[in-house]
């Protein structure tokens, strides 16, 4: 399909919404993990048709909304430097976008946000896009606009390519350059491990680099008996930028070698274009122990267990 699911809302964060506190209303945005990721070909304009299982660990960046005259944007967090400019921001960008998109009586809303940045920048986690995604949110709920879906829809395609599964923040299966969004098949239980290794990746780099002929894909199955053939059925769908990621930044190939050796990970991959990786696990205690354990050996890096959110 080519737009948000049917009957579907932005799903990212509602959960953790909480209005009338003194900090607003508030977002999580998710982080992305592509479980896989196949390139299938390119088109004439330059850009790639893609495959990918998305699915959303409960963690990511935290966004509040409170009511003002104008939009402003105050980034915190343990990420926040490595936003330098903040007038390029996706989240001031989605803002804007709902503005022209809508007809107000008066003058237009604004919208104090502050964004607490706990996710990576540049990392294949979809922290930017997660955040325009909660801001679309956010601020529909601030605002209180009535606006159709397929319009939201194109508002978050213009934002970039994974900006509409973020909207839509449910497992799903991504195809073309992310706008055709479909649900994923019923998941086992699975937690996840996500790693950085203090290192940025821009995306159109790592496509530069990639090498190889493009990937044939298959249906996916509509379910799985368990999570052992669930991750035999990954195995079969690589994430075809892993090479091209490890190229440009060889300690990718170290976190995966760590993630494989630490007992009960069944499946180790990068996410996106990196240079995070995730390392999964059947249970969150087990991705726990994994954390703790690289956190002792590789103190720099940033680690973090999460479970998969199952909607």
């Amino acid at each position: 399909m080519t737009a948000l699911p049917s009957g579907s809302v932005p799903a990212g964060g509602k959960q953790d919404c909480r209005a009338g506190e003194e900090a607003g209303i508030v977002r999580m945005a998710a982080a992305k993990v592509n479980l896989s990721l196949q390139i299938i070909g390119k088109r004439p304009d330059g850009y790639h048709e893609l495959e990918s299982l998305v699915v959303f660990a409960d963690f990511g960046d935290r966004l509040s909304f409170r009511p003002s005259a104008t939009v402003s944007l105050q980034v915190a967090g343990p990420f926040a430097a490595a936003l330098k400019d903040t007038k390029e921001n996706l989240v001031l960008r989605a803002a804007g976008g709902l503005l022209a998109g809508a007809t107000f009586e008066g003058n237009p809303p604004g919208a104090a946000i502050r964004l607490e940045k706990g996710l990576p920048v540049a990392a294949g986690l979809g922290g930017g896009s997660a955040d325009a995604a909660a801001a679309i949110d956010g601020l529909l709920a601030l605002w209180k606009l009535p606006i159709e879906p397929e319009k939201l829809f194109e508002l978050a395609r213009s934002l970039g390519a994974d900006v509409p599964v973020c909207l839509h923040g449910q497992a799903s299966i991504m195809r073309g350059v992310g706008e055709v969004i479909d649900p994923a098949p019923e998941l086992p239980d699975f937690s996840l491990l996500l790693v950085n290794p203090g290192a940025a990746l821009a995306t159109p780099n790592v496509f530069r680099a990639r090498q190889g002929a493009f990937s044939k894909v298959t249906d996916w199955p509509e379910s799985f008996a368990d999570l052992k053939s669930f991750v035999a059925t990954l195995e079969g769908r690589p994430n075809d930028l892993e090479a091209a990621a490890i190229s440009l930044q060889p300690s990718v190939r170290e976190v995966l070698d760590r993630l494989e050796a630490l007992p009960n990970c069944v499946l180790a991959r990068m996410s996106g274009s990196g240079a995070s990786c995730f390392g999964l696990f059947a249970t969150l205690q087990e991705a726990r122990h994994g954390e703790a354990a690289l956190q002792v050996a590789r103190p720099e890096w940033w680690v973090r267990a999460a479970a998969c959110r199952r909607q």
